[in-house]
């Protein structure tokens, strides 16, 4: 695979794992065989990083400077790999990943309070929300999910 192909540095824009700093990256294998071993691939960066130093037996201070990475960052990257495999190579998306209070349960709790009750002030959907569930939104938030109205979509269902 020839190492200046922009089909595969788009791709790897897209999807997050561009290296940001593959200049870095001076192990030897990537030197050797570039054709195959991209530096500007940062999963391969990270696994070729663990595999040398699980498989060859080579260092942790060796192996995180050849591949451009601290120490902390092997011990992490280390860890996420026992616990989530190849995925656990990827780094997160910033920010929460899905809603931290408005939940879908929250939401279906809410529309059925006031299904029960149309009466039911927001203040007092506020105080039955608190109870029930802990939870504390703003009046505004409330309003606009048992009115219905649109909503913004949420990490966990785009």
């Amino acid at each position: 695979m020839p190492r200046s192909d922009p089909g595969k540095r788009r791709a790897l824009v897209q999807a997050r794992t561009l290296h940001p700093a593959s200049e870095r990256v001076r192990a030897a294998v990537f030197l050797k065989h570039p054709d195959f071993f991209d530096a500007s691939d940062e999963l391969q960066v990270k696994y070729e990083m663990l595999r040398a130093h699980f498989l060859d037996g080579q260092p942790v201070t060796t192996v995180s400077a050849a591949f451009g990475y601290s120490r902390q960052t092997f011990y992490l990257l280390r860890d996420r790999l026992a616990h989530r495999g190849l995925a656990g190579l990827r780094d997160a998306r910033p920010g929460p990943v899905g809603p931290r209070t408005c939940t879908p349960t929250v939401v279906a709790f809410l529309r059925a309070q006031r299904a029960e009750d149309p009466t039911l002030s927001i203040q007092a959907l506020l105080d039955r929300l608190q109870r029930a569930h802990g939870v504390r939104l703003h009046r505004r938030t409330v309003e606009r999910i048992v009115s219905g109205g649109p909503r913004k979509k949420n990490a966990a269902e785009r």
